[in-house]
């Protein structure tokens, strides 16, 4: 798929996500709008639109950036134990600092967040089978056991609920004056773009990235302290979207190749649109009622990333 159609495509879903919900507001309505149903579109179905998107493009090319620095098409926040990490990191912030705004609560999950990814790829550096599927089964058993300490001492406390609630994915909450620190992800994604070429040389191997004159940890730790950046914003924001780091890179790299420069704009237009559809369907399956976002990307992204999976084996086969 060409990036005109994705575009083609991102804007026919964004224009239907502001159009659904239980308020009637048509699309005839748009130059005749009242006032309540300006409100409704300033106060919740813009920030709504605004908050997918920039969240389905963020966590797509941190998945994008995860898999070029490890070599492994199947490592991403998720598999990485960068979620679970950051998770432990809100819990410790409800517990020592449970009147702390929302600026205090990220800085805490994003350190423990980028802890949890350095950890990993400490891990990683020891590992001496790198198989594709072995590799991401470590990162998932690691995230389960940061995971397992979360649980410990959210029942511990009775604290399990708070975190849940923070936590699931869901865009309904999003209203306006809860989904502005998405903003604070762009300049990331920038930083990224800027240093696109860089991750590509280090993905080819420390060896390589070395003989070129790039400073190999020094690239290597800036992109995992975007990935723990960004990840801490979206999960205080909007919750965890499963998969999505997982899939779309994979989907883009297969028609653009692993240069990180040429498939970082396609990997953020993907990732808006793959969570706008899922979106949209969680909206209108059970309309006026709605499926979390955690629940329809889970599903289909967990479709997507079986066929990816299934389809290796048998090449490697």
């Amino acid at each position: 798929m060409k990036r005109w159609h994705l575009v083609v495509v991102g804007v026919l879903l964004s224009f239907t996500s502001i159009f659904i919900g239980v308020s009637d507001i048509a699309p005839w309505d748009i130059f005749n709008l009242t006032d309540e149903q300006m409100k409704m579109l300033t106060v919740s179905r813009l920030p709504r639109l605004i908050s997918i998107i920039i969240a389905g493009a963020a966590m797509s090319i941190c998945g994008l950036i995860m898999q070029q620095l490890t070599r492994n098409k199947f490592v991403s926040p998720t598999t990485a134990g960068t979620m679970d990490s950051a998770r432990l990191g809100v819990l410790v912030s409800l517990l020592l600092f449970p009147s702390a705004g929302m600026l205090q609560k990220m800085a805490i999950a994003f350190a423990f967040a980028l802890a949890g990814t350095f950890i990993f790829m400490k891990i990683l550096d020891r590992i001496k089978f790198k198989n594709t599927i072995f590799i991401p089964l470590v990162g998932l058993m690691f995230g389960n056991i940061v995971g397992s300490i979360t649980t410990f001492f959210g029942l511990k406390y009775n604290l399990v609920q708070s975190v849940s609630s923070w936590l699931h994915g869901d865009f309904s909450m999003v209203i306006e004056g809860r989904y502005e620190l998405l903003y604070i992800s762009i300049p990331a994604i920038l930083l990224a773009y800027l240093f696109a070429n860089r991750f590509t040389l280090a993905g080819m191997g420390e060896d390589f990235a070395l003989s070129l004159g790039l400073n190999y940890k020094r690239v290597v730790n800036l992109g995992l302290v975007i990935v723990a950046f960004v990840s801490s914003i979206v999960i205080l924001t909007v919750g965890t979207l499963p998969f999505l780091g997982l899939v779309v890179p994979n989907i883009v790299t297969i028609f653009q190749g692993d240069h990180l420069r040429k498939s970082i704009f396609p990997t953020a237009l993907m990732g808006a649109v793959f969570v706008l559809f899922c979106d949209i369907v969680g909206r209108l399956i059970i309309y006026p009622y709605e499926i979390s976002i955690s629940l329809t990307i889970g599903v289909i992204g967990s479709g997507i990333f079986l066929y990816l999976l299934l389809g290796r084996r048998a090449n490697e086969s």
